[in-house]
């Protein structure tokens, strides 16, 4: 008997004798086995494929259904030009009538993303028109002038990085020349006023000029003078400097292009060196005066992923035990903005004295997330996030016609503003704002048209 091995099956030549026989019989047998193995992996995947495709209609359904919503919603976000303010401007709308910083930079992107990058640009002149000789901006302004909040402190760090985003969409970078030089002096009074001179890392004055009004990782009553190096504002200060030098490079300045890009390379070096606990997979803030870590799992924890400044293996141990963990971050109505671990978690519905980022989903901590898990190839993650969110935004919509600035975790009961907040008509005032995001994220997934806030 011979039998000769080809690389798709095995060929019979001779049998003569029974236990030949026997052992092709049992051979016949494993291959016919393995067929139906292989026949019901290919249902199983053919069921995947379907189950994938209707999740795909969902998501397309939640993206249509959101963007034709936000076609008139987001008109209330934009204000004509009056008073002090001498260009259109950007309120969140409902409960806040104000321009403010970081939701002005958002929103602007989001309006970047529907192809009107003037928006943008608007929000960066209005805030450099309140730039003093020292470099102090405010946070806020309205038609009557800058608003000074708790204090005199300053804008948090986007402006180098709108500028350059309005630009670069605008294909226009000639309207920065006469502004370069304040736009620096923001940089310098910042690193003035806000930077650690021992560690080169960035710290609030309270938290509430972070925009996460009581992270329970800041000081946020004004009578607590503890200060933290924090990751978030330095985060946001190394995208700055991208920013600044990507500037320079437009202005032909290639002096200040490397002094910004050795600045954001330094500053990088110190956020993972610092203010990552090797201990706990974590990025902490650090109590300026003691230099030990406060170890609260925070939504400004996650800010460096957004970045793309954490190196793999830290950002996949960080992710896979706290932001992906229900026992953390992950809630049924969304990403939480504080560990569910922490003894401060809560979802109360605040607005006055502050916002509450103590546990509620807010949607834009979820669009950073989002921004954070596609750095690092949680792709799935992301569209989890979007449907999830998308369709708490949506349900939100459908009963009181506008979104609310933050949601119950546990429940998905829109928080505030609260119900007793209306208008001249008796309507939920609500809030817009950086909502409008959320578009964003469902975009990505499903038309694979992200707005990751890159700096190229």
């Amino acid at each position: 008997m011979k039998i000769r091995y080809r690389k798709k099956g095995l060929i019979k030549r001779n049998l003569n004798n029974s236990h030949l026989f026997f052992i092709f019989f049992i051979a016949i047998s494993i291959l016919q086995n393995s067929c139906k193995e292989e026949s019901s992996k290919q249902i199983s995947e053919m069921e995947t494929e379907v189950v994938s495709t209707l999740n795909r209609q969902e998501l397309y359904d939640i993206y249509t259904d959101l963007t034709e919503n936000f076609k008139h919603l987001s008109t209330k976000v934009i204000q004509p030009a009056e008073g002090y303010l001498e260009y259109p401007y950007l309120i969140p709308a409902g409960f806040y009538k104000q321009m403010w910083d970081w939701d002005g930079f958002f929103m602007g992107n989001y309006f970047v993303s529907k192809g009107k990058p003037e928006y943008l640009k608007y929000w960066a002149l209005n805030l450099i028109k309140g730039i003093d000789e020292e470099g102090y901006v405010s946070g806020c302004a309205t038609i009557n002038g800058p608003r000074p909040i708790f204090g005199k402190f300053a804008m948090k760090p986007f402006l180098s990085q709108g500028v350059y985003l309005a630009s670069e969409k605008l294909n226009d970078f000639e309207w920065v020349k006469p502004h370069y030089n304040q736009i620096k002096k923001v940089l310098e009074y910042r690193e003035k006023t806000q930077r650690d001179s021992i560690t080169g890392l960035f710290f609030w004055d309270i938290a509430m000029q972070s925009g996460a009004d009581n992270n329970p990782a800041l000081n946020y009553f004004i009578e607590d003078k503890r200060s933290f190096l924090a990751p978030d504002a330095s985060t946001w200060q190394y995208k700055e400097y991208i920013a600044q030098s990507a500037l320079a490079k437009k202005m032909g300045n290639e002096v200040d292009a490397l002094l910004y890009e050795r600045k954001a390379k330094e500053l990088k070096t110190a956020i993972n060196k610092i203010l990552w606990s090797e201990e706990d997979s974590i990025f902490y803030t650090v109590d300026r005066e003691t230099g030990d870590f406060y170890k609260r799992v925070t939504f400004s924890s996650f800010l460096p992923l957004a970045a793309h400044i954490v190196p793999k293996p830290n950002a996949k141990k960080m992710i896979e035990t706290y932001l992906l963990s229900d026992e953390h971050m992950k809630a049924k109505y969304g990403f939480r903005t504080l560990s569910a671990q922490d003894p401060d978690y809560n979802n109360k519905n605040i607005i006055v004295p502050f916002s509450n980022w103590q546990g509620p989903v807010w949607p834009i901590a979820n669009y950073i997330y989002s921004i954070g898990l596609k750095n690092y190839g949680y792709d799935q993650e992301v569209a989890w996030l979007g449907q999830t969110v998308g369709n708490l935004l949506l349900d939100d919509i459908a009963k009181y016609k506008t979104t609310h600035e933050n949601y119950h975790a546990d429940t998905g009961q829109p928080l505030a503003p609260s119900d007793d907040h209306v208008d001249e008509d008796g309507n939920i005032v609500g809030f817009i704002s950086w909502n409008l995001c959320m578009e964003n994220v469902l975009d990505g997934v499903v038309n694979d048209n992200w707005m990751l806030l890159e700096i190229k």
